[in-house]
């Protein structure tokens, strides 16, 4: 799922393309992707777009008239821009905003569908949208502090909840967990005061390089190669191979759709962490440190 850093280039190339530039038409390509109603989509045809933004990992066009057009690319939602007499991909196209200097194609790879586009009217039908996650970058360590330990939750979990906090999910957290040297699974309550404040850097240190990062990618062109996978992240979707900083294989805890990847010498005192399906069919021969693989 594209997450903050991603987002945030999405939002910067949009503003640079259509801010400014009236949504001429919306051609719904399968319809499942709407989900909302009221107002219809002709309600917001010719209209100007004042701004784009974030809103945690959603993109928000906000356009004259208090309208509001959201997307949320969950999974394997993605944007393209396309130039006039460019052709959108087949099979995966959802829809397409054209506008007079290009069209936007809203698509989606897959056949799981949970990408989604919202169409709603007013601030407070906007803000229904807003899960309440603190922006990082712009808070101080006593109010990270606060947020993180407002509820007991493992670090992963914490910092993935788009209530607690915003644009963070499965890949960056890893990568902010690897940078704070901090277990996935250390409860927050139970951090110290030296703990949390190497996770509250690690936080903005990550996000903020990551999202240069991909700024500097993009340049003045549309992102093209959004992906949760990278082969300059310290551990995250790199299971088996070296740590970085120690050398030692990256380890991982797989569930469900999802999983953590950590290094065991950097984040765990050199303890790998029970993996529930592996570590049950092993159930001895689970290795118990990271020492025991060599």
């Amino acid at each position: 799922m594209p997450e903050l850093p991603d987002v945030a280039v999405y939002v910067e190339s949009l503003e640079r393309r259509v801010v400014g530039q009236s949504l001429e038409r919306v051609r719904l390509i399968s319809p499942f992707v709407l989900r909302t109603a009221v107002p219809p989509l002709a309600t917001i045809e010719g209209r100007r777009v004042v701004s784009v933004h974030r809103l945690g990992k959603r993109i928000v066009l906000a356009l004259e008239g208090e309208y509001f057009v959201v997307l949320h690319l969950m999974i394997a939602g993605r944007l393209r821009w396309l130039g006039r007499g460019d052709r959108a991909p087949a099979h995966m196209t959802l829809a397409l905003f054209d506008f007079d200097g290009g069209t936007l194609a809203f698509t989606e790879a897959g056949t799981k569908k949970r990408a989604s586009l919202h169409i709603v009217h007013g601030a407070t039908a906007l803000a229904a949208f807003d899960l309440g996650g603190l922006e990082v970058a712009a808070a101080d360590l006593p109010t990270f502090r606060e947020r993180l330990q407002r509820e007991n939750h493992t670090l992963k979990r914490a910092l993935t909840d788009p209530r607690l906090f915003s644009g963070i999910g499965n890949a960056y957290s890893d990568e902010i967990l690897h940078r704070a040297r901090l277990s996935p699974i250390a409860l927050t309550q139970k951090l110290g005061t030296e703990e949390i404040a190497r996770l509250h850097q690690a936080t903005r240190d990550v996000l903020a390089e990551w999202t240069s990062r991909l700024r500097a990618e993009a340049g003045e062109g549309f992102p093209t190669h959004v992906t949760a996978f990278r082969p300059q992240m310290a551990v995250h979707g790199r299971f088996g191979q070296p740590c970085p900083v120690c050398a030692a294989p990256v380890q991982r805890i797989v569930y469900a759709e999802n999983e953590t990847n950590y290094c065991a010498r950097c984040q765990t005192g050199g303890v790998i962490l029970a993996d529930r399906a592996l570590s049950r069919l092993l159930k001895s021969s689970w290795p118990r440190s990271i020492d025991e693989l060599g």
